[in-house]
Parts: structure tokens; C-alpha cells; sequence
């Protein structure tokens, strides 16, 4: 049975047991500021078990990608040495949202298992919370597990939780006996389930979620019991297959070996080579669905831990002898053994792999760099004498060139070098705090506690915005300073909610919208609307007239003018989207964007700056596009028929099963839930106005259109004619007037570097005068006739020269500062360096300075002691010469 067929066998068991099929959500969680990426099965359920959210089924059954990076079982550098730590898996799960409860999940799970699956009952044990008496007795009544086999475990081990807070309640697992005798145990004649050995594997834990603790710590009844059950794709199919290892069945087989292939190895041939194809065999399936859930390499967040996994991986390909890129090709391997089961993948194979090329040649060029980093530190310490190499340079090597602290430590140990494990430990420490305040979860803030308790009242609100700009309904609700209230006076900010609403609230890039709310005796002017939580639009506003109050009649009116302009802008997106992949490629999909009256912002996935012409044709393009003046046509569709017609769903955004798709002609179509033009000639002009990039791949556009682009385009010519007039001659003439301009500035540039070069060889047979001998060592110290720092170094090219054999010093002051600069001539330097004379004559003038053992140079804050830097000189001479 394959890994693959395991995972059908389980959904197609709970959709016959009345469960609906829920497609795994994205790697970045939705709604979630608590969560870096999804870890579990539940998470995409977290709103329906705290009663927030209803939908329109009472039982699911899921495979759910996740990542798991930190904690107890997904230290990173476990990942490839042990059986089975991953950084991502499968997690297959059944919920029940207050449907059944204890006694049909403990039957749904043996029947599973033994039956389905058939496994050998006599092999499986139970642990249970120590005091679920309830769960033991349906255990004993249900299942012919035997008493000696039910285990009763604490808190530690089975009571579940997400977090600090949230759901969670006692659990139930079931786990398999390996057998005796493969694992070794401190203590074979009390093995059991609580063991540690691995001689008892666990399965399957069944959450019987009861509670929800909150910050305090206390746990609060959930409105209704419920289900919740997680079990491991890999684990699970490693014991259908008899694998006493996850890495030996065939979900990670086919890239074990496809892999060993490239190398030129074989899987098994040593221990050393066998755990690098492991870690590349993990790390390449995180890759492939981190990249495909819109996630890019970068140096912060969810970005951050991309690249972590990725450069470990690629710096085991350098172990097995990879010098260029591989580890791309091994992405096409994890995309067709999972593309039947993860339909969006086969779309983003090319996607994927230009991601993971482009990683891989940055990586190529730091891991070189990294080693003569390395080398460069190993040569101070050993020079120094210490033996230790210092904790930062441990630290700068494994988070800025992706080395493990392991592979340090091997590279230096044959030369008697240790490492400072402390002070890494203390910079990792840093890092990791620094970490948790940069990773913000889903990105968005934490759900308000009022926008919860009015959803659970039943106040959402009926969205009116598509048809209308302005309706008659009443107030349904008001918050002011996060607290429900049932009125606001004038002067107040106030949150509020309406039973029909024409206000767009934020969301899917869109800003809110704008205008007024009046009803009798007051207005309240709204500044923006939100959609915190779906059925939920917020208007936030003040009272700038009388006194709101819950239940008024209200007239709302949305400001008509921003609403249009935003509604071009947000079709103009569409457009420009369609454009970018007509023009760069298919490879070009939206990373985020902002759609507001003014202008609109899009990013896009691209790996190189566009150029002048691929602008042109972008714009282009839309603009013919516009002027066709299609209509553009919005309807309702299930989300897989719309799918599988090749309507685009962009990433990370979270659809429900009925979806609005948005077309343009025959150009574009999309599912979104913004507001649009009614046909793409009221998008009118359309403008790029600049494009930059954002972070590593991903490129950013701002554009506008119609009034905003035409007023760009007045701007451009406004600064046109000012350059022109400042130039004295016509527009069109501008660009020729300043290219002659240049040529002569660089005519003039190269007399007064012939001229300068004149001064400094006069000047420096003058200076050679002053100098002086120590040691048998011609010595220098003077200030330079120069006014800079390029100045001063063709003084000392010429000073060297004609000093033939010495070591001087050279003074000056640029635009306020000291600038300093030590020569020593080549048959000098295996007696004293530049740079260690510099630093102590920088430190008098307030700076710090370095170079080679030639030439060395300083700047410095007080120029007022120059001359006592130099008189310092020749002391710091004497001491190196003995």
C-alpha cells in the first residue's frame, strides 16, 4: 500500500462516515496572529470549536500540510539523523464541531485502523488522561484492548493544546508496538507506551476537545464538545509498509534516489552521505510547498525560515559533492508524486523551481564567501594564540552563509581550534528573540473580543456595496475604545456596525471605504471600513453631530468619488496582472497588493529588475486592453468549477466553496470580492509609475489611473520643462544640452588630475625633507596638501614611489573629518603591518580604520587632533621595530 493510497483510504473512510472532504489550507495561516505557520489539522477549524464561526457541516475530514520548525520533536539539526523528524508532513485529521464526541471517534479510529488499514490488534496499545474514566470505559466496551494495554498518562503527555491559549482539552493516542529487541531500552522490563525507546510508536491522538483556556489560564467550557484528531501521513504509512523508518517508504523514496542518482551514490553506501539525502529529501518537500503558498526567501519571518531549510540543504549537496545547482531538479520530483493529491502544484512547477535556482545561486556564491570568512578567523585566532574561535563568528556563519555550528566545528577542529559554544548560544538567544518579535503570526492583528461576542449575537452584516452606494438600514451595534455600548456623543471615535451596509470593508488588497452615516440629529463621518472577521464589517468613524445610538435609523452613504477610483484602480490590477505574465512570463504570480482611490500597489513574483521596454509594453498592453472597453462580467461559482476553467486564485487567499469571479473579456479572469468598473474603459488612462524590488524575487509596482495617471504624466512634464529652463534650451533639447555638458566635466576632470598629480610630486620631495629614521627605517608623519579622501591616496601613491623603502603617515580634512592613511613599502610588511599601526592613531582622532598590509586608511570625527594623531605615529613606528 502507497503512502498515496493511504491518504485516499482515510478520506474516503470518514466521507462515508458523513464527513465533508476539506482541502488542506495554506502553510500561512489565516485569521491566526498566534501561529508562524500552520501546524496542525485543527487550525483552519480554531474559529468553529471556539463558536465564532459556523459553517454549513457538523463533521470534516482533512490532509493538512504543515511545518513545524521549533520545539521538542523539529530541532532543525535533528532533521535527517533521526527516523522521523520532519520540518513538513501530512497531517490526516476528522473533526466533529459539536456533532459526535468520545464513543464514535475511539470507533472510527480502531475501525481504521484494523480494519481499513488492517493492522494487528494485539500490537496496538492506549494511553488515556489520568483521570478520563470516560474514555477508559469506551475503550474497554468498544474495543477488545485488553486493561493491561490502557494506559493512564498526565498532563504532560495527554491533555492537548495549540498554545498558551486557545482550544484544548484530554486526549486519547494510539500507539503500535514495534516489537522488543530493536530499539534498545534502560528499562525492557517496565517498556511501555510512556517509554522513551521507540519500541512503542504513537499513531493517532484523539483531542476531545472540552475546554478553551484563556490568557488567565482558565478553562472555559466550549459552547459545544467536539472532536478534534491528528495522525502523521509518514508515520502511519511507515508502519503499513513495515518501515521502522520514514525515510525508507515510498514517500520519500523517489527522492532519496533521484537524488543518490545525481550525486553519483547510493542510499545506504555510508551513514555521513545517507543523512544528507535525508535532510535534502525533507527540506525539498518544505521548500516546494512553502514557495507554492506564496512564501519567498528573505532574511525575516516566514521568508527566514524558508532559506534556513533551504541552505541546509543545499550545504548537504556540497557534501555529496553537488558544486552547482541541484537541488531545483529534486523540486519536479516532490511536484509530480504530489501534484494528484495537491492540484495547485502542477500549475507552479516552473514557479517553484526558478525560486529554488535562484536561492541556490545566491547560496553558491555566500557559501564561498563563508568559507574565507572562516578562514580569515581562524587565522586571528591562531595568530592570537587562544584556541577558541569567538561565539559571533560561530553565530555571523551559521545565520548569515547557512553553516551549522557541526560543520564549523569540523572544519576547524584539525587544527586545534574549539568553538565558543556559550557566547553562540547567547547570539542565538538574541537572534530567537528577535525572531519572535518579527514573526507576527498571519500578519494581521488579533481579533477584537467585542467583533466575537456581536458574531455570536447574530449581528452580521448584509453587504449591499456591489449594487448600491447608499442605503436606509439602522445601527446594530457601536464600540468605542474596544468596549460594546449602546450610544456615542459628538467628539467620539466610535466602531460601528449596521444591519445593511453599501461600505466596502478591507480586504484581499482592497482599502475601505469612505462617507457618512446620518440619521435623525447626528452624523457620523467614516474614515474607513474593516472586515475583521467574515460576516463582519466595522465602520470606523466619530460623532461629528449629536448622539449615535444602537437601533437608529441611519441613511449611509458611501463618498461616490473615491469608490470609483478605487474601483478602476482595483480593474486596472486585474489587467496589469494578465499584462505581466503576457510580458515576463508565466512564472509571475501576485505576492500582494493595495488598491486605494489614489493609486494602486503590486507585487509580483520576479527575479530581476524590469527594463525600460517591458515597462512600456505592460502599459501597453493594458491601455489597449482598457480601450477595447469590454464589459467586465462578475458571477457566483463553485470554486472548483472555477478552478478547473483556469479562473486564477492567488495564494495564501482563503476561499469558501462558492466564489465571485471577476472577467475581463477574454483577458483576465480571477476570483475576487472587490469592487470593479463596469467595463474596462472606465479604468481610462493607465500609468506605471515606478517598480522596485521589495524583498528577494519579488518585485513591486505602484501605477494609477484615469485623473491620477494623467496628473502623473502633467508632473513628469512639469519637471521636464524646469530641467529644460534651467538648462536654457527646449524640452526635446535637454537630454543632448546635459550629455555635452558631461563630456566636458570629464575633460576637466582630467586636467585637474594631471594637475593635481604635478602639485603632489612637488610637494612630496618637499615632505620627504621631514622624515625621519628609526631602526634603520625611513619614518614619515605629515599632513597632505589634499582636501579628500581620494586626494590623499594619490598623494601616497606618489609618496611611495619616490620613498622607495619606509612607512609613513598621511594627515587631512574633508568636509569636516579627519581622513588618516598608513603606507608601508612591500619590503616592510613582514616587519610591521598598515593596519596595525592605523588603529591607534584613528582612536585619537575619534574613528577606527583598517586595511591591507600595504595601505591602510582611517576617518575620524576630530580633525582638531591630527596633528597629535601624527606625533603618535612615530612612537607606534618605534615600538613594532623594537
Amino acid at each position: 500500500m502507497t503512502g498515496a493510497e493511504v491518504r485516499k483510504l482515510f478520506l474516503d473512510y470518514f466521507e462515508k462516515k458523513g464527513h465533508k472532504v476539506i482541502s488542506s489550507s495554506s502553510l500561512v495561516p489565516q485569521n491566526d496572529p498566534t501561529l508562524l505557520f500552520t501546524n496542525a489539522g485543527m487550525n483552519q477549524f480554531k474559529n468553529i470549536f471556539t463558536g465564532v464561526e459556523n459553517r454549513d457541516y457538523k463533521r470534516a475530514t482533512t490532509c493538512q500540510k504543515c511545518l513545524r520548525v521549533s520545539g521538542k520533536h523539529n530541532d532543525l539539526e535533528n532533521v535527517g539523523r533521526t527516523a522521523r523528524h520532519h520540518t513538513f508532513f501530512e497531517m490526516l485529521g476528522n473533526f466533529s464541531f459539536g456533532d459526535y464526541f468520545k464513543r464514535d471517534a475511539i470507533l472510527f479510529g480502531w475501525e481504521f485502523l484494523t480494519e481499513v488499514l488492517g493492522l494487528d490488534k494485539d500490537r496496538l496499545w492506549v494511553t488515556i488522561f489520568d483521570d478520563d474514566d470516560e474514555a477508559d470505559g469506551l475503550w474497554r466496551e468498544l474495543t477488545p484492548v485488553p486493561p493491561e494495554r490502557i494506559i493512564r498518562c498526565g498532563e504532560k503527555d495527554n491533555f492537548w493544546a495549540m498554545g498558551d491559549t486557545g482550544p484544548c482539552g484530554p486526549c486519547s493516542e494510539i500507539h503500535f508496538d514495534q516489537g522488543p529487541g530493536i530499539y534498545p531500552c534502560p528499562d525492557p522490563d517496565n517498556c511501555g507506551p510512556e517509554c522513551d525507546c521507540d519500541r512503542y510508536l504513537e499513531l493517532w491522538n484523539l483531542v476531545f476537545m472540552q475546554f478553551e483556556r484563556d490568557a488567565s489560564g482558565t478553562l472555559n467550557p466550549l459552547p459545544k464538545p467536539s472532536i478534534d484528531t491528528g495522525m502523521g501521513l509518514e508515520r502511519i504509512t511507515s508502519v503499513v509498509q513495515g518501515k521502522l523508518n520514514n525515510y525508507d517508504t515510498d514517500l520519500f523514496s523517489p527522492l532519496i534516489d533521484f537524488t543518490a542518482k545525481m550525486a553519483g551514490t547510493g542510499y545506504g553506501a555510508a551513514e555521513e552521505s545517507d543523512v544528507s539525502l535525508r535532510v535534502i529529501a525533507d527540506h525539498i518537500r518544505s521548500a516546494v510547498f512553502l514557495i507554492g503558498d506564496g512564501i519567498l526567501p528573505s532574511n525575516e519571518g516566514r521568508g527566514y525560515v524558508l532559506r534556513r531549510i533551504m541552505r541546509r540543504a543545499m550545504r548537504h549537496g556540497r557534501l555529496l559533492g553537488f558544486t552547482g545547482p541541484f537541488f531545483h531538479e529534486v523540486a519536479g520530483v516532490v511536484i509530480s508524486s504530489m501534484e494528484e493529491s495537491y492540484t495547485d502544484l502542477a500549475d507552479k512547477r516552473e514557479y517553484v523551481a526558478k525560486v529554488i535556482l535562484h536561492e541556490e545561486e545566491r547560496f553558491i556564491r555566500t557559501l564561498d564567501r563563508g568559507l574565507q570568512l572562516l578562514e580569515s578567523e581562524v587565522e586571528k585566532v591562531e595568530a592570537a594564540g587562544t584556541g577558541v574561535l569567538p561565539g559571533d563568528v560561530i553565530f555571523r556563519l551559521y545565520d548569515t552563509y547557512g553553516f551549522p555550528v557541526d560543520l564549523t566545528a569540523d572544519i576547524v577542529v584539525d587544527r586545534g581550534i574549539v568553538l565558543d559554544e556559550a557566547g553562540f548560544d547567547a547570539e542565538m538567544e538574541a537572534q530567537r528573540e528577535k525572531a519572535r518579535s518579527a514573526w507576527k503570526g498571519s500578519g494581521e492583528e488579533a481579533v477584537s473580543g467585542a467583533y466575537r461576542a456581536l458574531l455570536e449575537e447574530g449581528k452580521r452584516v448584509a453587504f449591499t456595496g456591489y449594487d448600491f452606494l447608499e442605503n436606509y438600514t439602522e445601527v446594530s451595534a457601536l464600540i468605542v475604545d474596544g468596549a460594546i455600548v449602546n450610544e456615542a456623543a459628538a467628539g467620539t471615535a466610535v466602531e460601528l456596525l449596521l444591519v445593511e451596509s453599501p461600505f466596502y470593508g478591507e480586504s484581499g488588497g482592497q482599502m475601505g471605504d469612505t462617507g457618512v452615516v446620518v440619521g435623525d440629529g447626528f452624523t457620523v463621518k467614516i474614515m474607513t471600513a474593516q472586515k475583521p472577521l467574515d460576516g463582519l464589517i466595522v465602520l470606523h468613524g466619530e460623532v461629528t453631530e449629536g448622539t449615535v445610538s444602537v437601533g437608529a435609523k441611519v441613511h449611509a452613504q458611501v463618498k461616490s468619488g473615491e469608490r470609483f477610483a478605487t474601483a478602476q484602480n482595483h480593474s486596472a490590477t486585474h489587467l496589469m496582472h494578465a499584462a505581466l505574465q503576457g510580458v515576463l512570463g508565466d512564472h509571475v504570480k501576485q505576492a500582494g497588493s493595495l488598491v486605494g482611490p489614489e493609486r494602486l500597489r503590486f507585487d509580483f513574483s520576479h527575479f530581476a529588475p524590469m527594463t525600460k521596454e517591458e515597462i512600456r509594453k505592460v502599459e501597453e498592453l493594458v491601455n489597449v486592453w482598457a480601450a477595447k472597453n469590454e464589459p467586465i462580467s462578475v458571477s457566483e461559482e463553485s470554486y472548483d468549477a472555477a478552478v478547473k476553467t483556469g479562473v486564477k486564485a492567488l495564494f495564501g487567499e482563503k476561499y469558501g466553496d462558492k466564489v465571485r469571479v471577476v472577467k475581463m473579456g477574454e483577458v483576465s479572469a480571477e476570483l475576487c470580492g472587490g469592487t470593479h468598473a463596469s467595463s474596462t474603459g472606465e479604468i481610462g488612462l493607465f500609468k506605471i509609475l515606478s517598480e522596485a524590488g521589495v524583498a528577494a524575487g519579488v518585485r513591486r509596482i505602484e501605477a494609477a489611473t484615469g485623473e491620477r495617471a494623467l496628473s502623473a504624466m502633467w508632473a513628469n512634464e512639469d519637471k521636464l520643462d524646469a530641467v529644460a529652463a534651467a538648462l536654457k534650451s527646449a524640452p526635446e533639447e535637454a537630454a543632448e544640452r546635459i550629455r555635452k555638458m558631461q563630456s566636458a566635466m570629464k575633460e576637466q576632470e582630467k586636467e585637474i588630475t594631471s594637475l593635481r598629480g604635478q602639485l603632489a610630486s612637488g610637494t612630496s620631495r618637499d615632505i620627504l625633507s621631514d622624515k625621519r629614521e628609526i631602526a634603520g627605517v625611513d619614518v614619515l608623519a605629515a599632513r597632505a596638501p589634499v582636501s579628500d579622501a581620494k586626494g590623499i591616496r594619490e598623494f601616497a601613491d606618489t609618496l611611495r614611489e619616490r620613498m622607495k623603502s619606509g612607512i609613513f603617515a598621511l594627515a587631512a580634512e574633508a568636509d569636516g573629518k579627519a581622513v588618516l592613511l598608513v603606507g608601508v613599502t612591500k619590503d616592510l610588511t613582514s616587519k610591521v603591518k598598515a593596519g596595525d599601526l592605523i588603529r591607534p592613531i584613528a582612536e585619537v582622532v575619534g574613528g577606527r580604520g583598517g586595511g591591507k598590509p600595504e595601505l591602510a586608511q582611517a576617518g575620524g570625527s576630530d580633525p582638531s587632533k591630527l596633528d597629535e594623531a601624527l606625533a603618535l605615529f612615530y612612537d607606534e613606528v618605534a615600538k613594532k621595530l623594537g
